[in-house]
C-alpha cells in the first residue's frame, strides 16, 4: 500500500473513531491483540450483555409466565438476540438454506370433527392442496444434498379457512428446549467464523464444544448421529411437526397433538461411506430423485398421523409434553393415521416458489393452537422476523406461492413491494363510511378464537424441573436400535469427534455419552484412543432449579413406561414392512453380446415390481446383444456410480462378461455395492463376474447351476434369469444385508 493510500485509511479511522475508546467498533475482538493466548486471558472476565451493555443474568432460559407458561414479548433479551440472528444472512435463509420443494394436495380419510373444527380435517371429499419444501438446516444453498444433517419438512396446506403451516424436521425432537439457545445452536454448528470451514458439517470443534456443554441435547444427538441422518430419498423419510399442539373441537374441548407423517414408501437411509461419495458424484441427489419421481409418475405418499393426547392425562407421562426434546413413544400413545398427502407435480420456477415459499409456524388455523413449549413460542416470533428482511418486507404474503386461496380482507395496506390495489377511502376498523366492513367474524363465522388457558403465574426467567430429565429418552433411542444401526452411530459418533481437535470437548462429550449408555461411551472412546472420564473437573452449562441439588447430577429420570421402541430403528420398524421395491433404482451392467432374453425377463420383473432400471456399460450409445438386438446404454462407468443404485444385476453373454472382466470398473462398482450390503444378481456367465470382483466363489459342485441365494447375493449360473427373479426382489426390498458388515 502506498503512502498515500495509508494517510488515507488513517484519516477515515481517526474521523470514525473521533471521541469513542480507543477500540470502539471491535468490541471484544480489538485487532490489538499479541495473539490467540493472550486473546483468551483477557476475555476471562468478560459478561454476556445486550447490544447496548446490560449484562445478562440468565442466557439460558427465555421470559415465561410461569416455568411451563407462555414466553413474554416484554423479554427484551430474547427478542434482541433472534432479532439480530434473524437478520444476519441476506438473501439466503440463515437455516435450511438448501431445499427442493413439489405441489400435491392433502386428504383426510375419515371426519377429525369430535377432535377439531379445522375444515381441511373433517371433510374427506374435500381435496386440500399443499405445497412441500424439504431441506438441510446447516448447510448453504451450494451444499451437498447428503450431509449428515436434520431435514426440513414442512408442508403449506393451502386451506378454505386460510393456510395452515406445519413446520417440522424428519426427526420427532430437537437439539434445545428453549427458543433463547438457537442462535448459539446454529452459530456452533455453522463453519467457524475465522475461517469459514468447515461447510455444512457438524465435525467440528464449535458444534462439540456446544453440545458437550448442554445435555439436553443428548437425546437429538442420537438421532443425528444415526442414520436418519442420511436419508436414502426424501420420499423415505419420516416427517414430525416436532412441537406439542392444541387441537380444538366445535365445543371448544382441546386435547394436545404430535403430528407424524409416514412414508408409504418405507423408512430407508444410505450408508455413511455412501453419503461421502454421493456428495462427490451428485451433490444434488436428493432434488434430483424428487423430481424425476414426480415427472416419472411415481408421486410420493405420505400419511398424516397424530398421537391425541386428554388434557387430563397431561402430567401422566415420565416426560414433559412441552419439552421439545422428548417424543411420546408410539408403545404408549400410538399413531393413528388420518389422512394421505400425495406430492403430484414440480415447481415451475425454483425461485418464484421453493426460494421464496415463506412458512411460519404461527399461520394456524381455527381447530389449531399452540402450547406453552418455549422452543415453539420463540419460533412464533422467529419466522415472522426473518422473512420480513428475506422478502424484502411486510408484503411476502403477496407472493403468488404465499397466497391463500381463501379471500384475505384487512386494513393492511401499503409497505416495500405492495402489490394488492386497494380502493375506497377507509383502511381502519372500526368504521362507519364503509358500513363497517370488513367485519369481526365470530366462532359461529369461523373467527378464529385462541384456546382460553387459564394463567396464573409469576413473571421467571427459569426452566420447569420436569424438563431436566436429558437422558432417558436419548438411551431409549439408542437401545431400540438394531445391532448395525448402534454401530453406525458408534462410527458416526467416532468420525464427528474425530474431527475435534480440543481434548477437554471430547472427554466432556465421553461423560454425556456414559449417561446414555456405558457400552456405547466405551466403544466411541476406543475409536479416539481415549478412556472415559468419571467426572467431569468443571460442571456442565447446566441452570438447575432450586430444589436440584447439582452435586448430584445424574439425571436419569422417571423410569421410562418402554425400554425399547421398534418403531424408533429403521430396521424392522413394524410400521414399514419391507414388501415392495418401488421407484427403487436398479443397475443392469452389460457389455457388447450380452444376454437380450436374461435382460428382457429381469426388466419385465422388477418393472412390474415398481423398479426402475438402467443400463451401465463401458461407453455410452447403442449396446449390440448377442442376437443383434441394441439397447442404449443410460450411463458408462465414467459417468455412472454404484452409490446412485439400489441394486445390482449382470446378465450373461460370454462376449458382454469378457468384456466387463476386462473392465476394472465393473469390479468397482460390484465390489463398492458389496460393501454397502446392496443386493447383487447374476445369471449365466454373469456369476463369472462376481468371481472376478471376488464377491463369490464358483464352486465345483455338479448342483452349482443351481440358483443361491446368500447375504443378498444372487446367482444361477444357468441362463435363466427368470429363475432368479423373485429371490432377486425379494432380496431388494430388504434395502441391506447387513449381516455382511460383520463379515468386511
Amino acid at each position: 500500500m502506498d503512502t498515500k493510500r495509508k494517510n488515507q485509511d488513517k484519516s477515515v479511522n481517526t474521523k470514525a473513531n473521533a471521541g469513542l475508546p480507543e477500540n470502539a467498533g471491535y468490541g471484544a475482538n480489538d485487532p490489538k491483540g499479541d495473539d490467540l493466548a493472550k486473546d483468551t486471558e483477557d476475555s476471562a472476565g468478560e459478561y454476556l450483555t445486550t447490544n447496548q451493555g446490560v449484562r445478562i443474568n440468565d442466557n439460558q432460559n427465555s421470559l415465561k409466565a410461569g416455568d411451563r407458561g407462555p414466553t413474554l414479548l416484554e423479554d427484551f433479551i430474547l427478542r434482541e438476540k433472534i432479532t439480530h440472528f434473524d437478520h444476519e444472512r441476506i438473501p439466503e435463509r440463515v437455516v435450511h438454506a438448501r431445499g427442493s420443494a413439489a405441489h400435491g394436495y392433502f386428504q383426510v380419510y375419515e371426519s377429525m370433527a369430535e377432535y377439531t373444527k379445522a375444515n381441511f380435517l373433517a371433510d374427506p371429499a374435500v381435496k386440500t392442496p399443499v405445497f412441500v419444501r424439504f431441506s438441510t438446516v446447516a448447510g448453504s444453498r451450494g451444499s451437498s444434498d447428503l450431509a449428515r444433517d436434520v431435514r426440513g419438512f414442512a408442508v403449506k396446506f393451502y386451506t378454505q379457512d386460510g393456510n395452515y403451516d406445519l413446520v417440522g424436521n424428519n426427526m420427532p425432537v430437537f437439539f434445545i428446549q428453549d427458543a433463547i439457545k438457537f442462535p448459539d445452536l446454529i452459530h456452533a454448528v455453522k463453519p467457524e467464523p475465522h475461517n469459514e470451514i468447515p461447510q455444512a458439517a457438524s465435525a467440528h470443534d464449535t458444534f462439540w464444544d456446544f453440545i458437550s456443554l448442554m445435555p439436553e441435547s443428548m437425546h437429538m444427538i442420537m438421532w443425528v448421529m444415526s442414520d436418519r441422518a442420511i436419508p436414502r430419498s426424501l420420499r423415505m423419510m419420516e416427517g414430525f411437526g416436532v412441537h406439542t399442539f392444541r387441537l380444538i373441537n366445535g365445543r371448544g374441548k382441546a386435547r394436545f397433538v404430535k403430528f407424524h407423517w409416514k412414508p408409504l414408501l418405507g423408512l430407508h437411509s444410505v450408508v455413511w461411506d455412501e453419503a461421502q461419495k454421493i456428495s462427490g458424484k451428485d451433490p444434488d441427489f436428493h432434488r434430483r430423485d424428487l423430481w424425476e419421481a414426480i415427472e416419472n409418475g411415481d408421486y410420493p405418499e405420505w400419511e398424516l398421523g397424530v398421537q391425541i393426547v386428554e388434557e387430563k392425562d397431561e402430567h401422566k407421562f415420565e416426560f414433559d409434553l412441552l419439552d421439545p426434546t422428548k417424543l411420546i413413544p408410539e408403545e404408549i400413545v400410538p399413531v393413528r393415521r388420518i389422512g394421505k398427502m400425495t406430492l403430484n407435480r414440480n415447481p415451475d420456477n425454483f425461485f418464484a416458489e421453493t426460494e421464496q415459499v415463506a412458512f411460519h409456524t404461527g399461520n394456524i388455523v381455527p381447530g389449531i393452537d399452540f402450547t406453552n413449549d418455549p422452543l415453539l413460542q420463540g419460533r412464533l416470533f422467529s419466522y415472522l422476523d426473518t422473512q420480513l428482511l428475506r422478502l424484502g418486507g411486510p408484503n411476502f404474503h403477496e407472493l403468488p406461492i404465499n397466497r391463500p386461496i381463501a379471500p384475505s380482507y384487512n386494513n393492511q395496506r401499503d409497505g416495500h413491494m405492495r402489490q394488492t390495489v386497494n380502493r375506497g377511502q377507509t383502511s381502519y376498523e372500526p368504521n362507519s363510511l364503509r358500513g363497517g366492513c370488513p367485519f369481526q367474524a365470530g366462532a359461529d363465522m369461523g373467527g378464529f378464537t385462541s384456546y382460553a388457558e387459564r394463567i396464573d403465574a409469576q413473571k421467571i426467567r427459569e426452566r420447569s424441573a420436569s424438563f431436566f430429565d436429558h437422558f432417558s429418552q436419548a438411551t431409549l433411542f439408542f437401545n431400540s436400535q438394531s445391532e448395525p444401526e448402534q454401530s453406525h452411530i458408534v462410527n458416526a459418533l467416532r468420525f464427528e469427534l474425530g474431527k475435534v481437535e480440543t481434548p477437554h470437548i471430547r472427554e466432556r462429550m465421553l461423560f454425556l455419552l456414559s449417561q446414555v449408555d456405558k457400552g456405547l461411551a466405551n466403544r466411541v472412546a476406543e475409536g479416539l484412543g481415549i478412556t472415559v472420564p468419571s467426572k467431569l473437573d468443571k460442571p456442565m452449562n447446566m441452570s438447575f432449579p432450586a430444589d436440584v441439588d447439582p452435586k448430584k447430577f445424574q439425571p436419569k429420570g422417571r423410569p421410562q413406561a418402554v425400554d425399547d421402541s421398534p418403531r424408533l430403528r429403521m430396521v424392522g420398524n413394524p410400521n414399514f414392512p419391507n414388501d415392495n421395491i418401488k421407484t427403487r433404482k436398479i443397475a443392469f451392467l452389460i457389455a457388447d453380446g450380452f444376454d437380450e432374453k436374461a435382460v428382457s425377463e429381469m426388466k419385465k420383473a422388477l418393472l412390474t415390481a415398481g423398479a426402475a432400471v438402467m443400463t451401465v456399460a463401458p461407453r455410452l450409445g447403442m449396446i449390440t446383444g448377442a442376437n443383434g438386438e441394441q439397447i442404449k446404454a443410460d450411463l458408462s462407468f465414467l459417468t455412472g456410480s454404484s452409490v446412485v443404485f439400489d441394486a445390482f444385476y449382470v446378465p450373461g453373454g460370454e462376449e458382454s462378461i469378457a468384456a466387463l472382466q476386462n473392465e476394472n470398473e465393473s469390479s468397482n462398482f460390484l465390489n463398492e455395492a458389496y460393501r454397502h450390503c446392496k443386493t447383487i444378481a447374476a445369471s449365466g456367465a454373469g456369476v463369472q463376474l462376481l468371481k472376478t470382483a471376488g464377491i463369490i466363489r464358483v464352486s465345483t459342485d455338479t448342483k452349482a447351476s443351481r440358483p443361491s441365494v446368500q447375504a443378498g447375493i444372487v446367482t444361477n449360473a444357468d441362463d435363466g434369469a427368470a429363475k432368479i427373479a423373485s429371490a432377486f426382489i425379494k432380496g431388494i426390498s430388504q434395502h441391506r444385508h447387513w449381516e455382511r458388515e460383520v463379515a468386511i
